[in-house]
């Protein structure tokens, strides 16, 4: 029996070490430049591996949603990309917090459009279980800054105006970012604005393809966002943006996330690649990377875009 759980001990470590568990001075990275490599990047060919993004960072204990540190922590154990959510301040600096109000995720009460920029930095974030770190609210800018040459930074929509935003990204013109959007008019405004912006569209029905379609959103320009659930009706959604270049995505998040067990959760993200899937949403990136570690092709097509990159001490 010592002998076994001396066998299974080591095999654990052997898993650590894949993942990058010891890797702590190192992240893995996502190394694109423009949005041309952004578009080859997230092209579907067929022969893809699964790609991971982390919602609002990925979270574990330790670590607050929206937080720069969480996003190295993440990419200490997996390549990722991350939905963010930038959100205005009474003074209009675009900061990152979800939720309307500072409750959740800080030790701070109220409105996010109550406080000043400056008042704001006297709070600190909250981790996943409720405790408060040392790590402050983070402007859009400083995260904007950080994700070059590591990572890519997907804009959600909140309460910034969508030229206030089109702005900032015009201010920000060498910067790797994509922007969620909700629905084809969505998009033509910032297609209008600068036609090499990069989307993640909200593609749940037949219907919504084909107003894109009809709005002169160019395929090359988008990841699909399908929803929250593996279920038939997905392949025929599949299939179609497939058949255009066009990689689609599930989000965990309200859904395999909240699963109980680590073992029910495991094999949710693994289906939900196996029904077709190309990108898989989560809070929890760092399961997900361990979870489909058997999923990911020996001969990489993407691997040109990874690597890694030592953290500063």
């Amino acid at each position: 029996m010592k002998t076994t759980l001396k066998a299974i001990v080591f095999t654990k470590l052997l898993f650590a070490c894949s993942v990058g568990v010891f890797a702590q001075n190192s992240i893995n990275t996502l190394k694109i430049k423009n949005v041309n490599e952004l578009r080859e990047f997230f092209k579907y060919t067929g022969k893809n591996t699964p790609i991971i993004s982390g919602h609002r960072g990925g979270t574990v204990k330790g670590f607050p949603e929206n937080c720069i540190a969480t996003f190295e922590n993440t990419l200490k154990f997996t390549p990722a990309f991350f939905e963010i959510d930038p959100r205005l301040t009474k003074d209009s600096v675009l900061v990152l917090m979800h939720d309307v109000t500072l409750d959740r995720t800080t030790n701070g009460t109220g409105k996010v459009a109550d406080y000043t920029f400056a008042a704001l930095q006297k709070f600190r974030l909250k981790d996943p279980e409720g405790n408060v770190t040392d790590y402050k609210i983070p402007t859009l800018k400083e995260v904007i800054d950080w994700s070059a040459g590591k990572t890519v930074v997907n804009l959600d929509r909140k309460d910034v105006p969508l030229e206030m935003q089109e702005r900032i990204l015009k201010e920000n013109p060498n910067k790797v970012i994509m922007i969620t959007v909700h629905d084809a008019k969505h998009a033509k405004f910032y297609y209008d604005q600068n036609p090499n912006r990069m989307f993640s569209a909200f593609v749940k029905t037949k219907k919504a393809l084909l107003e894109y379609e009809a709005a002169g959103i160019p395929w090359r320009s988008m990841i699909a966002y399908i929803g929250p659930t593996n279920k038939p009706e997905n392949k025929e959604l599949f299939d179609m943006l497939h058949a255009r270049g066009v990689m689609c995505m599930i989000s965990a998040a309200p859904t395999y996330d909240k699963l109980t067990a680590m073992e029910e959760r495991a094999k949710n993200y693994r289906e939900t690649f196996e029904q077709g899937a190309d990108i898989l949403e989560s809070d929890l990136p760092i399961e997900v990377a361990e979870a489909i570690q058997k999923l990911l092709p020996k001969n990489n097509p993407k691997a040109k875009f990874m690597g890694k990159l030592n953290l500063k001490k």
